[in-house]
């Protein structure tokens, strides 16, 4: 397969990628879209997937978000999800102009907080033609209180207001690291993160805008478009019971696939199994 490095313009921001190319001869593919997770980079595994993606006969447009890894964009990793969901939908318009690409056959594929935008932008733009969600974020202020201990979070609200003063005087952002020592998050980071590009680092008003995003309410409007959910029975991340309600919100095509394990799992022990499910999925309403 071929791997070409791309960059393309996402609301005046350059957001760079990965544009695979499968080997097969036909001129016209169809292609997915991918992208990463709340503070990750592409260089963090997603190649696994988009290889196996491009040998089963798909194009493959991987890129990280803006503010990260090899994208433009300020502040530094700052997580923005309404900007990252335009921006989702101005690589579907790149992807869609592409030569060899079927734009009738564009698919979404992202995992984890790009797992809640492949819910949004499915809801939200009826030019995606498949979808598929991995351990998605569905809500954001649920997520926070469950990542923010109770008997610390008006501290913590404190400390994200106090930041908002702080910008507005043109002081530069507050940040914090996004995987604490011996998490769950750093576990996985040091196992994928093979060429050294993940900085542990978000700003503070990227938890602030957390609690503003709600995948779930939008589940209803996916439908008719075609929705798989792949989600880890242990995930406590994004936490898994959360998944099955947005999951029992949606219309009919969907389906819902189970792996035993927590929140990283799909990415490392049960990386073929979360591989599978995808391609067998694009190939029933994709290709």
């Amino acid at each position: 397969m071929e791997r070409q490095d791309v960059v393309f313009n996402a609301n005046g921001v350059m957001l760079a990628g990965w544009l695979y190319r499968p080997p097969q001869a036909p001129p016209r593919h169809p292609l997915i879209v991918m992208s990463h997770g709340f503070s990750a980079v592409m260089a963090m595994g997603l190649a696994d997937y988009a290889e196996a993606f491009a040998r089963a006969g798909y194009g493959c447009l991987v890129y990280d978000h803006r503010n990260y890894g090899q994208s433009g964009g300020w502040p530094r990793h700052e997580t923005d999800p309404w900007q990252q969901v335009e921006d989702m939908r101005a690589a579907v318009s790149f992807a869609r102009a592409l030569p060899f690409v079927d734009r009738d056959r564009v698919g979404l594929w992202g995992t984890s907080y790009a797992g809640g935008h492949v819910l949004t932008v499915g809801a939200l733009d009826k030019r995606v033609r498949c979808l598929v969600a991995q351990v998605p974020l569905v809500s954001g202020q649920r997520t926070f209180d469950s990542w923010v201990p109770a008997d610390r979070r008006a501290r913590f609200l404190e400390r994200l207001l106090a930041d908002r003063d702080r910008r507005a005087e043109g002081l530069p952002p507050g940040t914090t690291p996004a995987a604490l020592p011996g998490s769950e998050t750093e576990e996985w980071a040091k196992a994928v993160d093979r060429t050294g590009a993940y900085q542990n680092v978000v700003t503070l008003r990227s938890l602030e805008l957390l609690r503003t995003y709600e995948p779930i309410a939008f589940v209803e409007r996916i439908a008719p478009t075609p929705l798989l959910m792949v989600v880890a029975d242990r995930d406590t991340q994004t936490p898994v019971a959360w998944q099955h309600e947005a999951f029992a919100l949606a219309g009919e095509p969907k389906r819902l696939v189970s792996l035993p394990g927590r929140h990283y799992d799909p990415y490392m022990g049960l990386l073929s199994q979360s591989i599978d499910a995808a391609l067998a999925w694009f190939a029933e309403h994709l290709k």
